[in-house]
């Protein structure tokens, strides 16, 4: 608690030395009367005396040694150190009422809510079946799936806006706990009737870049995937076009306009319905591998475990179906 009131602000002159008792009731008063902007609604909210809970805050402030709130007709207005401690409570009592309900679940049936990010390829394939898996097996879990950009994922994890998202690149994710679980190729996409050779027949990276492309922006997990290959083969893809959504990507491709490079998931109903066609590229393959990813720093429910569980299951079943070309990924690679 000391390290806490050095990071609010602290100094020797301010009040007295800190403490080191700072409790939960303490927190809650304070961050309601933030919240509510004054002590006579908060008391309400609360349901608790007003005197006792100025005393509280009171107390709450010799704890720490510093001002955190200033009292006037109209209201309190938060210091800087006020708003500090704002957050950090935030974040405490989320983090205890979590704690507290995965507690009082153990040996129950897991409940809860458990938020997953996914790209928009994976979402193609994924998002329907595991919506209907949790909502079979655990009704208690309230999931919520979201679709975006990797990048857009990454920093999701990072900040705890998410419990788990997916991430094709990891090289950068050292702060994260990463669990690969797949490979998979990238191929060529184009529209059946705007590629004269046969589909299986593939491509070399080199002839790739004479094709006008449309692709996402760099910002795209997959974008960089495919310009780290062309760089280590010193070539330049003619990228005609950038777009950061999936369907109009395929909508262009489809009308001819254009090619691009996707993996199979993110295409599978248009190639089974004849509509777009695979080319598979070569000298060299473009592959990428797929991480579950979680944030080391956020509690770990028993409903996230469950559903991480149920997500890898289905990934593998989709694989052995084959209905998916991917390969499942173990410790020693693909």
């Amino acid at each position: 608690m000391v390290a806490l009131a050095t990071r609010l602000g602290y100094c020797s002159g301010d009040r007295k030395p800190p403490g080191n008792h700072v409790d939960i009731r303490q927190l809650r008063c304070f961050l309601a009367t933030v919240e509510e902007g004054s002590l006579s609604a908060a008391a309400v909210k609360l349901q608790l005396a007003q005197p006792s809970l100025s005393q509280h805050i009171v107390k709450l402030e010799d704890e720490l040694g510093v001002q955190l709130l200033v009292r006037g007709p109209r209201g309190v207005m938060v210091t800087e150190a006020g708003h500090s401690l704002a957050t950090h409570a935030r974040t405490i009592l989320e983090v205890l009422a979590i704690a507290a309900e995965d507690v009082r679940n153990c040996g129950g049936e897991p409940r809860g809510s458990v938020s997953i990010g996914l790209p928009s390829s994976l979402s193609m394939i994924l998002s329907v079946p595991l919506a209907e898996t949790v909502l079979n097996e655990y009704p208690q879990i309230r999931l919520r799936l979201v679709e975006a950009m990797s990048g857009h994922i990454q920093s999701w994890i990072t900040d705890n806006t998410i419990d788990l998202g997916f991430l094709y690149d990891v090289q950068q994710t050292r702060h994260l706990v990463c669990r690969p679980l797949f490979t998979e190729n990238l191929f060529v996409v184009a529209a059946a009737d705007n590629w004269a050779m046969q589909p299986s027949t593939p491509i070399r990276l080199t002839d790739v870049a004479n094709l006008p492309l449309v692709l996402p922006s760099r910002t795209h997990g997959l974008r960089e995937i495919i310009e780290r290959h062309a760089r280590a083969n010193n070539i330049t893809l003619n990228v005609m076009l950038e777009i950061d959504a999936l369907t109009q990507i395929k909508a262009l491709v489809s009308r001819a306009s254009a090619y691009t490079i996707l993996a199979h998931a993110a295409v599978l109903d248009e190639i089974e319905s004849g509509e777009l066609v695979l080319v598979p590229i070569v000298e060299p393959a473009l592959k990428r591998t797929v991480s579950l990813v979680r944030n080391p720093g956020r509690l770990v429910t028993r409903a996230s475990l469950e559903v991480e569980r149920l997500t890898a299951e289905l990934i593998s079943e989709l694989i052995r179906r084959r209905r998916w070309q991917a390969e499942e990924f173990n410790q020693t690679g693909p």
